[in-house]
């Protein structure tokens, strides 16, 4: 005899499929076919029938079909049927497609639309004139949007366009200031081919030949009037020298020291490299660049048609290894640069890596208003690590003549990507100096180390004139 306590069958109800259909789990709607009462209100023979049809029901027999098998539940099945419905599916595809549409939005195709505000459709004709042409490509239409439209966009454009007026009227103011009578010093604006003012100044002799030409790109940060000193020993020894303040930089467009793509830079400098050419028909011409502008170009240099037209470049510090302060942010840079490309991170420069070992240099660097001390925003750090991976790819393609100076003591640039440059330059006439003990600016170190420095460059730049 089976012994069952009666009291774990007080309530049972038993239906089958032939006779009620599926609930899919809703317990209000179920309607059991018929509702055995409690055991204990039974006699024994009443009892025992029960149990016995009780052990049929769990324990079925072999061959009975499974449309007629009796089911105890408490409901849980059925709602587990409705987790895997078709209508439970239908949903979780939609959520998953709305994700995936989210994540993709950064990549879609979109258009350039440039704000103008009242101040900037008005700018002055003259500020348009200085521009010595050098650029025949056409610019795009500019899309004017009215007033009321996206007030806040309006409003940080207008803080832009105030702080790049801000910034280029000291940049005019200084030049114009430059007492030097030994040189002329002048600016223009330069438009790219994107519609960007870009400033940029020259450093000419005013007696003695003209031997060649030396095109400056600064580092990131700050701007080519920092090496004004530079630029008048280069005019000492015959060459006239062009400096360009590289988009977000300086006396140019956009938000400072952002930079939404290093390659504009790279094909802003080769523009500019055209216009100087046609400005001085014959004479070899030159570019130094440093940090970051050394990498811009060099990628330049990669182009065939920039390396046939000049005959050299000088590199200092440059960036061709940089590494992050973690791991974790080499991969998350290209995603956070898509969705907050201008967010700031990491310490400002001046609490950061120190770039020379004079401190009056320093003081001078951090307290000038043209060079941005802030941090760096995503985008741009994202597009250094981009240069430099682009370029520690393509070293081998590097075929024109250089020379690298680079301090072993720099913590900002690797000395060793430096290393590795110029062993897998497929260039001929190449040239390394690891510098030992010296920082990041290499032309801003404590004297006589800065003076030696200049005046190998110049030795260098000499030798291949006079060829």
């Amino acid at each position: 005899m089976v012994s069952l306590r009666t009291t774990a069958f007080a309530t049972i109800s038993i239906r089958t499929h032939k006779t009620e259909p599926q609930s899919h789990g809703k317990v209000g709607n179920f309607k059991p076919k018929r509702t055995y009462p409690s055991l204990e209100t039974r006699s024994s023979d009443q009892k025992s029938l029960a149990i016995a049809r009780i052990l049929m029901v769990m324990e079925p027999r072999q061959g009975a079909s499974s449309p007629s098998t009796l089911m105890l539940t408490s409901g849980a099945s059925g709602r587990i049927s409705a987790l895997f419905s078709r209508h439970a599916l239908k949903s979780l595809l939609l959520l998953i497609r709305a994700v995936v549409l989210l994540l993709l939005m950064p990549f879609r195709g979109r258009k350039r639309v440039v704000l103008v505000s009242a101040n900037a459709a008005e700018r002055s004709k003259d500020e348009r004139s200085e521009s010595s042409g050098g650029n025949n490509r056409k610019v795009g239409p500019v899309v004017r949007v009215p007033a009321t439209a996206l007030p806040w966009r309006r409003a940080a454009s207008s803080l832009v366009e105030q702080e790049v007026a801000a910034r280029r009227a000291l940049a005019k103011k200084r030049v114009v200031q430059d007492g030097d009578e030994t040189v002329v010093r002048d600016y223009s604006i330069f438009t790219s081919a994107r519609g960007d003012a870009l400033f940029t100044q020259s450093w000419r002799p005013v007696n003695g030949e003209n031997r060649g030409l030396v095109i400056l790109l600064h580092g990131l940060n700050e701007h080519s009037g920092r090496y004004s000193n530079f630029a008048k020993k280069l005019n000492a020894n015959g060459f006239n020298v062009y400096g360009m303040d590289w988009i977000g930089h300086g006396g140019s467009d956009g938000l400072h020291a952002y930079v939404n793509s290093l390659d504009d830079a790279v094909f802003d400098l080769k523009s500019f490299i055209g216009r100087v050419l046609v400005e001085n028909p014959g004479l070899p011409c030159f570019c130094f660049g440093h940090s970051t502008g050394a990498s811009i170009i060099l990628k330049a240099a990669l182009d065939p048609k920039v390396e046939a037209c000049i005959s050299g470049i000088v590199l200092t510090s440059p960036a061709v290894g940089v590494q992050p302060s973690h791991s974790i942010y080499t991969i998350l840079a290209p995603i956070v640069s898509l969705l907050l490309p201008r967010y700031q991170v990491g310490a400002a420069n001046k609490k950061g890596s120190v770039v020379s070992r004079d401190p009056e240099e320093l003081v001078a660097k951090y307290s000038d208003p043209l060079v941005y001390t802030g941090s760096i925003r995503v985008r741009t750090g994202y597009e250094i690590l981009r240069i430099a991976a682009y370029l520690q790819q393509n070293l081998k393609q590097v075929r024109v003549p250089f020379l690298l100076l680079h301090g072993t003591a720099d913590r900002v640039t690797d000395p060793d990507a430096s290393l590795k440059l110029y062993e897998q330059a497929s260039a001929t006439d190449k040239t390394i100096r690891l510098l030992e003990g010296h920082l990041h600016d290499l032309l801003f170190e404590p004297e006589p180390e800065r003076e030696a420095i200049m005046k190998e460059i110049i030795e260098w730049l000499n030798c291949r004139v006079e060829r």
